[in-house]
């Protein structure tokens, strides 16, 4: 899903306009400590108290938009057996500004080039908010070099391991963001748009940290909402005929599915974009997570799901105020 160079034209060309400005690696400790009762969290996305080592170092600065990127690196909790899969990568975009300072995980699309996350970070940083792009499990720097293994893959139990890493990945990046001085503890948010959004839905479910989401081209219900598409409906019968039923998919599929614990979003504040035509995510998926999580605020683009980028300008004014 490549969005191409629309977003650039009218956000990211400032951004070119780089500094020298030489700043010495950091490192240090971040301590994870989870809520005191995890009863509504999953066991598979918990984390007990614990402490990780983290790196920092100055990749770039934008003094056009008086933002300076720096990369971040932390063990992830989860362990697979492909060493650069063990290791999160971020890019920190941090805004130039005096005073403590918001701070949002930004997740990428499927097919992610990683351009359009990094101009949502950027676009974050020079509107006064921390924007902390986070690769997902298997992508960017995480995919291995020699082996075909993605997040989404047709073997269902690699997916659903991939999504709990990253899940759990996510939930150290927001222990990350907490231990940096300028960014305020209490004012951490997460967004993602397509893919990236079902894991920041899901991600803020198993994280009370996450006080504020944005879900944007995403939503929740996987079945009810491709049960009767037209393309699933031959492989459908194929599985009904081996036993298969609806019921049996939703249950293999809900430790993924952000429908599943939505309710635990109610006490944040949730904003939902949505495509009234959108072909790849149907509305209705948009529509069920709003439901779920509280009927809180919810945009519909007059778009589908690539036409949405049309949108974009407008659409992160939203944005932007929904997290500062």
């Amino acid at each position: 899903m490549k969005y191409g160079v629309l977003f650039a034209l009218s956000f990211l060309l400032p951004g070119f306009v780089q500094g020298e400005e030489p700043m010495a690696a950091t490192s240090g400790k971040a301590r994870f400590k989870p809520p005191i009762s995890q009863d509504d969290i999953p066991e598979r996305y918990r984390l007990d108290a614990h402490e990780f080592d983290w790196q920092m170092k100055f990749k770039k600065a934008l003094p056009s938009v008086g933002v300076d990127v720096f990369e971040v690196t932390f063990p992830s909790p989860v362990k697979t057996k492909h060493p650069e899969n063990n290791t999160v990568h971020a890019e920190y975009y941090r805004p130039k500004v005096v005073g403590k300072i918001p701070c949002v995980i930004v997740l990428d699309i499927t097919g992610g080039d990683q351009m359009l996350s990094r101009v949502i970070a950027r676009h974050l940083a020079q509107n006064g908010i921390g924007g902390l792009f986070v690769q997902m499990a298997y992508y960017g720097p995480r995919r291995p070099k020699n082996a075909s293994v993605r997040l989404l893959s047709p073997d269902v139990d690699q997916t659903i391991e991939g999504v709990r890493q990253t899940v759990l990945d996510l939930r150290r990046a927001a222990a990350w963001m907490e231990s940096q001085p300028e960014i305020d503890p209490v004012k951490l948010g997460i967004m993602g748009t397509s893919l990236g959004s079902f894991v920041a839905a899901l991600t803020a479910e198993m994280e009370p940290k996450l006080g504020r989401v944005c879900v944007m081209l995403g939503g929740g219900g996987f079945v009810d909402a491709y049960w009767d598409h037209p393309l699933v409906i031959p492989i459908r019968n194929v599985y009904a005929t081996l036993g298969g039923s609806k019921q049996k998919v939703k249950e293999r599929i809900a430790p993924i599915d952000p429908i599943t614990c939505a309710a635990n979003l109610r006490d944040r504040k949730v904003l939902i974009v949505g495509a009234k035509k959108d072909e790849i995510v149907p509305p209705r998926m948009a529509e069920a997570l709003w439901e779920a999580t509280g009927k809180q605020r919810i945009i519909w683009l007059d778009a589908g799901h690539y036409t949405a980028a049309l949108y974009f300008v407008g659409g992160m004014r939203s944005v932007v105020e929904h997290f500062e």
